[in-house]
């Protein structure tokens, strides 16, 4: 790349600029890796807590369907009742650009779809246990997709960050340094150049 640009001041300050900029880029990428990087290790770190409570309420939701069964016989078309989910909202937050999603729950009326008269309290156990579960469910789902997100936002940065440090930062180094020794040889050239000419100016006659 040095040879390529021709040894002027302007190239050099140009060549300055342009390293001042490309080494504020990578610190700017660094830093922003950095967040990232943490903002993603405290989302693992609540996956797994979420991911610990989410098989507990699992379990203990298919308990309660196994007592339910063995009092009721098979629940599956008071199941039936129960309408599919349609309060999920989708929002995002913004982290250094990356942007997150927010996955809510609309308000739970847990209402007794199904009739109490056929049913028992066991029933509205495993009801309420499933009610948590899918809460569960979707902040977990919100967790890791945050998770993945960041992960590939984090990839990018850094290749970023590595072209500058290891590509454009050394060459625009290398060029400056090409330019500061063509300059400086051509100030010597030059300077005895004129002592040349001087000493024949001076020289009598």
């Amino acid at each position: 790349m040095a040879q390529q640009i021709f040894p002027t001041k302007s190239n050099l300050m140009a060549t300055k600029k342009s390293l001042q900029l490309a080494k504020q880029g990578y610190e700017l990428m660094d830093r922003k890796r950095n967040i990232l990087v943490r903002e993603m290790m405290q989302l693992i770190d609540r996956a797994a807590a979420i991911q610990s409570e989410i098989e507990t309420a699992y379990a203990s939701a298919y308990r309660a369907l196994q007592k339910a069964n063995v009092t009721l016989g098979i629940v599956g078309e008071f199941a039936k009742t129960v309408p599919v989910e349609q309060g999920l909202g989708l929002q995002f937050r913004s982290v250094m650009g990356v942007e997150l999603p927010i996955v809510s729950l609309g308000p739970s009326h847990r209402e007794m779809y199904y009739g109490l008269e056929a049913t028992n309290s066991q029933l509205d156990d495993v009801y309420l246990k499933f009610e948590e579960v899918k809460r569960l469910t979707v902040e977990l789902a919100e967790v890791e997709s945050s998770v993945y997100r960041l992960a590939v936002a984090i990839k990018k940065t850094q290749k970023r960050a590595n072209a500058l440090n290891n590509i454009m930062i050394p060459q625009f180094t290398s060029t400056i340094k090409f330019i500061t020794e063509a300059l400086e040889e051509k100030e010597r050239e030059d300077f005895s150049r004129l002592k040349v000419i001087k000493r024949q100016t001076d020289r009598p006659e």
